[in-house]
C-alpha cells in the first residue's frame, strides 16, 4: 500500500480502515461492487442510497458511482486491468452489452476489468453536470491505483476503455490527466490519473481535444464508416495522435453503423471479430504478457 503525506499521523489509520473495508467488499461476491467514494459523491451524499433503475439494456438514476470488478481466472491473470465506461449518450448506461460483455472478453485475456457506473448529466431531471461525470472517471482510476495491491493489478498496465459517450470519459482522462477534477481532496486524489493506454470504441465527438499531448497514452481506435455520430471522431483523433507522435492504431470498418457493442449480434464478420483486433494490439504492446 502506498503511503502519501506520511507526516500526517492520521493517514495510517485511514489506510488500515480502507484495507479492511475493501477486503470485506471483495470477499462478498465474485463481482464485487465498490463505491468510489465511501460516503457517496461529494456534495451529493444525501442521494447515495436512492436505488438505480435498470431495464432491458439500460441502467439509469446513478447517484452513487461504483466500480464492478470482474476478475480473470487466477491462473490467467497477467496484472493488466481496464476501466470500462459503457455508452448511452450520458442519459443511460448500456451496462450489459458495453460493460459486462466487454469485461467477460477481457477476462478471457487474463485482464481484470472494472465497469464504471458514472453519473449521467443528460438524464432528464439530472442534478449533475459534465464536471461531475469527469470527477467520476478521474476518481475511478485514482481509487484503483490506491488499491492496486489489494486488487492484484499492475498500475503500469492499467488502461481505460470507452464506448460512445463512455469513450468521451476515457478520452477526458487520457488527454487531460494532469487536471484535478476533485471536490473534497483526500489521499486517493493524490494518485497520478494518467492511464497506461486507452481503447476508444466509436467515441463521441466530445472525446476529441484541441490537441493531443505528446505524453498521452497509446490509443486503440475503432468504428464503422457508416456511423454518422462517431466515425469522424476516430479519424480526427488519429490525425492528432500522428501530429503529436503518440502511438495509435485505428480500425475503420466498411460495414455497420453505431453501437455494435462487442460485435456479438452483428451480421458482419468484421464486426463480430473486432475484439480480436484489440487482443492483437494489446499483445503487441506487451499488456497481455506476465
Amino acid at each position: 500500500m502506498k503511503y502519501l503525506n506520511a507526516g500526517n499521523s492520521r493517514l495510517p489509520i485511514v489506510f488500515i480502515f480502507t484495507i479492511l473495508f475493501f477486503k470485506q467488499i471483495i470477499a462478498q461476491d465474485d463481482h464485487p461492487i465498490i463505491p468510489i467514494w465511501k460516503n457517496g459523491a461529494p456534495g451529493f451524499e444525501q442521494l447515495k442510497n436512492i436505488p438505480e433503475e435498470a431495464k432491458d439494456w439500460w441502467v439509469k438514476n446513478i447517484n452513487n458511482p461504483t466500480l464492478t470488478v470482474f476478475f480473470p481466472p487466477k491462473n490467467m491473470a497477467n496484472g493488466t486491468a481496464v476501466i470500462i465506461c459503457p455508452g448511452g449518450g450520458h442519459s443511460a448506461l448500456v451496462y450489459n452489452a458495453e460493460g459486462k460483455d466487454a469485461a467477460a472478453y477481457l477476462n478471457r485475456l487474463g485482464v481484470t476489468a472494472f465497469v464504471l457506473k458514472y453519473r449521467l448529466f443528460r438524464e432528464p431531471g439530472s442534478p449533475y453536470t459534465i464536471e461531475h461525470t469527469k470527477q467520476d472517471i478521474f476518481r475511478a482510476i485514482r481509487f484503483i491505483k490506491s488499491e492496486a495491491k489489494l486488487l492484484q493489478i499492475d498500475t503500469a498496465k492499467l488502461g481505460v476503455m470507452g464506448f460512445s459517450a463512455g469513450g468521451e470519459l476515457a478520452a477526458w482522462l487520457s488527454y487531460h490527466f494532469n487536471e484535478a477534477h476533485t471536490v473534497q481532496h483526500d489521499h486517493i486524489d493524490s494518485f497520478y490519473a494518467r492511464p497506461a493506454f486507452q481503447i476508444l470504441i466509436y467515441p463521441g465527438p466530445l472525446a476529441v481535444p484541441n490537441n493531443v499531448p505528446n505524453n498521452a497514452p497509446p490509443t486503440f481506435l475503432l468504428a464503422s464508416n457508416g456511423d454518422t455520430c462517431c466515425s469522424e471522431s476516430i479519424v480526427q483523433l488519429m490525425m492528432l495522435h500522428r501530429k503529436a507522435k503518440v502511438p495509435v492504431e485505428m480500425h475503420l470498418f466498411q460495414f455497420g453503423s453505431h453501437a455494435f457493442n462487442m460485435g456479438k449480434t452483428s451480421k458482419y464478420i468484421t464486426l463480430k471479430n473486432w475484439p480480436d483486433r484489440l487482443a492483437d494490439w494489446m499483445n503487441d504492446n506487451g499488456w497481455l504478457h506476465l
